[in-house]
């Protein structure tokens, strides 16, 4: 038989049943991964679908979750104050801390490349992520305590104030009666007799207790009487252990050195003096008088305390300062390994081509962590809509309610007093339904940035 007329061979039996066995296959390794993966599911089903159907659920039910009420816990939601207020403060939450916290966590990963010691730099502006929140609200309830021999912050504030600003030496002194002084207004106090050129004032004072008085402070005594000046003396009218005469100077009272005094004629101010160290003033060449002799507030303003950040005002930035003392070196790190994946050499053609540090910062640098930048913001968002202890911790609880969120008012509806857990599960699926849209968010860039 030629060649042209020879039978080609068959295919072998078997062959015709490779489909099916590649498909057996393909099917043998998804039961296989199903099987593997059916615990989890089952754990994810249990603590994370069963939680939202049945917060759901649980939403449409009054407190007692006896009675359907349909939408009525979502409409209280919006109409409550307290929960309103939640809402406004979240809201600061997340336009502030996520923009913060990725800025400074950029300009430090810039700067870290540029310093000597940069992993001792990033290990110390890390660290604070290993404290639990409880130690770090506990730990800013004292940093922000309004005494400033315990408060660091306000310790601080008070050194920078009495720096530019004299402190009042008398706070809380007073006169023994309105016979001799009167209140000038805003604290000050006006001599009631009138003063001339040849007469000695007398001024007495109480409400300080002897211990508190300066060092300097010697046995009161008058200034020296003459025909053309005005005299007087400022002094404490109180004998320690008792006796003594009110309103007259007695050997054991000392005077209050540097207090300032104030020579007044027809309302207007013409002279001002301070004490010596034993209360006496003088103002010389006075003319006619008469005179009024008045000690200004400012000797007697009590000492500044400090800023009271725990106060309603600011309340809701003391926390936030302190969620971003925890958060920085999050921030930080992460940017930080992206901007170590930066191609050099382009940065090196950009400073060989002239460009300054700021145009490579802001022109390549930037635009080139971008995606880093949108992951770290994303991931803040998400997270600052959870925020709970640090609010709970830190502001007091007259304030608490001026600093709430979102999560703490679920909280506190619920179990905290509240006991509607109705209205505490309809603002649990609003938080819900809040992170989804920032979560997808953040899937779609993961796997954007896979691909």
């Amino acid at each position: 038989m030629s060649a042209l007329t020879r039978k080609v061979p068959s295919a072998p039996a078997g062959g015709t049943t490779a489909p099916a066995a590649v498909r057996r296959r393909s099917r043998r390794a998804r039961l296989t991964a199903i099987a593997f993966a059916l615990p989890a599911l089952a754990l994810l089903g249990a603590l994370v679908g069963y939680p939202i159907l049945f917060s759901v659920g649980r939403s449409l039910f009054d407190a007692s979750g006896d009675r359907f009420v349909g939408l009525d816990n979502y409409q209280e939601m919006f109409t409550d104050p307290a929960s309103l207020k939640a809402v406004r403060n979240t809201a600061i939450w997340v336009v502030a801390a996520p923009a913060v916290l990725t800025g400074v966590g950029l300009v430090l990963a810039v700067l870290t490349e540029k310093i000597r010691w940069a992993t001792a730099f990033k290990l110390l502006i890390f660290m604070p992520m290993a404290v639990s929140f409880l130690a770090a609200g506990i730990t800013f309830r004292l940093v922000y305590d309004q005494d400033p021999q315990r408060g660091v912050m306000n310790a601080v504030a008070v050194a920078v104030h009495d720096a530019f600003n004299d402190s009042s030496a008398y706070p809380g002194a007073r006169p023994r009666g309105t016979d001799v002084m009167k209140e000038s207004g805003n604290g000050g106090f006006q001599a009631v007799a009138q003063a001339e050129p040849g007469k000695d004032v007398t001024l007495g004072l109480v409400g300080l207790p002897p211990a508190s008085l300066p060092q300097q402070a010697r046995p009161a005594a008058p200034a020296q009487v003459s025909a053309d000046a005005v005299t007087g003396v400022v002094y404490l009218d109180f004998v320690p252990g008792g006796g003594g005469t009110p309103g007259a100077v007695d050997p054991q009272e000392r005077g209050l050195p540097q207090m300032a005094v104030e020579l007044t004629k027809g309302g207007e101010v013409v002279a001002t003096t301070t004490t010596g160290d034993d209360g006496s003033f003088r103002f010389p060449d006075a003319g006619d008088g008469p005179y009024g002799v008045r000690l200004p507030p400012k000797n007697f303003a009590e000492p500044y305390t400090g800023i009271d950040w725990l106060g309603p005002t600011l309340a809701t930035p003391a926390i936030i300062g302190a969620y971003l003392w925890i958060w920085t070196g999050f921030s930080m790190v992460l940017i930080g390994a992206g901007l170590s994946s930066l191609p050099r050499e382009t940065l090196e053609a950009a400073r060989m081509d002239g460009a300054s540090e700021w145009q490579i910062f802001r022109r390549i640098t930037v635009p080139l962590l971008a995606p880093v930048l949108g992951v770290v913001f994303v991931t803040l968002v998400i997270n600052v809509m959870k925020v709970f202890d640090l609010v709970y911790i830190i502001a007091p609880g007259p304030v608490q309610e001026e600093a709430n969120v979102l999560a703490l008012q679920m909280w506190l509806v619920s179990f905290g007093g509240g006991n509607n857990q109705g209205l505490g599960s309809a603002i649990g699926v609003v938080l819900l339904l809040l992170v989804l849209p920032v979560m997808a968010l953040n899937i779609r860039r993961f796997r954007r940035s896979n691909r």
